[in-house]
């Protein structure tokens, strides 16, 4: 009797352990964020450290596309929104607060095929990739292709073309290129979050356009990338400014991002894309955290501002091995003045 009564005792103390610590659990701030998938794989990593770093705190964030991030912070229905292109002037002014652009990291896109029995990594010109994606070129082994690759045997299949189908900062990286490298392209397309795609399918997400390529034969498509490594992709290397074709390197889109970093602007909105240089990829860009300057949660603005301190500090260090370029340490100095400027309300 008296080992069944002790029993009841544990399993009540027990309980209770349980029970408070589900109560304590359910204190934890919870800051939500939501937008980009260009650097998910990166941001999830963050969390994951940060979490070791700063129980006290959790982070949900959600890979939806520059598009959507960008209309959830408008609402204010997340703490944080993340876009791989700058929201516009007329965004900003839809704002009920100011907005700050806080970059997190450097990333190039890359051109990514699928050709069956074929390891050669292509060589793309700008006029080419914009006469693929305006639907100009239609086969591989259109002569623009074979004469950028000599002694590659290109099949004569059409290709197929990959785009997004959801609002996205990829797709903003890519059409800004194409809008810098060919007039038709800026006055057909232009450049966008979303567009009107005159060729192709679309696939939701970074690992959209990854995964419908990866299955479709002669397909080409354009992604971060980290997702073209994950998904063992071929991509191809790509003609800058100074006629040289470039690979797509953590140090290649280091550099296209070195004279934008001694001229960045107050408000860090910026592109980098076909930057002067020889050595340069040509299709990189930075990518952002949405942040308002004033936050009114008091214990969130608090773990918000401490977790952008550390991406700054400590962060930096997972983006190589995943496919990202760390921040310029000028870029980082001037960003953690930004960050001194965020305001949080005081608890009540």
């Amino acid at each position: 009797m008296r080992s069944s009564r002790y029993g009841w005792i544990g399993l009540l103390v027990l309980l209770g352990v349980l029970v408070a610590g589900t109560a304590q659990a359910a204190k934890l701030p919870l800051v939500n964020g939501a937008g980009a998938t260009f650097p998910y794989p990166l941001y999830s990593k963050w969390f994951a450290e940060y979490a070791e770093v700063d129980p006290t705190v959790n982070f949900n964030y959600q890979s939806i596309g520059s598009g959507g991030g960008i209309k959830q912070v408008l609402a204010q229905t997340v703490d944080f929104g993340a876009s791989d292109g700058p929201m516009t002037d007329d965004q900003l002014r839809q704002a009920p607060k100011e907005i700050l652009h806080l970059p997190t990291t450097l990333g190039g896109v890359v051109a990514t095929y699928n050709l069956p029995g074929m390891s050669a990594k292509l060589n793309f010109t700008r006029a080419a990739l914009a006469g693929i994606f305006l639907g100009r070129i239609k086969t591989w082994n259109d002569p623009e292709l074979t004469a950028a690759n000599p002694g590659v045997a290109l099949p004569s299949q059409a290709i197929i073309v990959v785009h997004r189908s959801d609002g996205s900062g990829t797709t903003y990286i890519w059409t800004d290129f194409l809008s810098k490298v060919s007039p038709e392209w800026a006055k057909r397309v232009g450049r966008g979050t979303s567009v009107n795609w005159p060729v192709g399918l679309g696939g939701k997400g970074n690992e959209g356009v990854a995964g419908l390529v990866k299955q479709m034969p002669f397909a080409i498509g354009y992604v971060e990338l980290g997702y073209a490594l994950h998904s063992r992709l071929l991509y191809g290397t790509v003609e800058n400014s100074a006629g040289k074709f470039v690979d797509c390197t953590l140090e290649t889109v280091t550099r296209a991002a070195a004279g934008a970093a001694a001229n960045m602007p107050a408000d860090f909105r910026v592109s980098i894309t076909n930057p002067p240089g020889a050595d340069v990829y040509p299709i990189a860009s930075f990518t952002w955290l949405l942040v308002y300057r004033h936050q009114d949660d008091p214990s969130k603005g608090e773990a918000l501002v401490k977790f952008l301190k550390w991406m700054l500090e400590d962060g930096q260090q997972f983006a190589g091995p995943l496919g990202y370029a760390p921040l310029p340490p000028e870029v980082i100095k001037l960003e953690e003045a930004a960050i001194a400027t965020i305001t949080i309300a005081q608890s009540q």
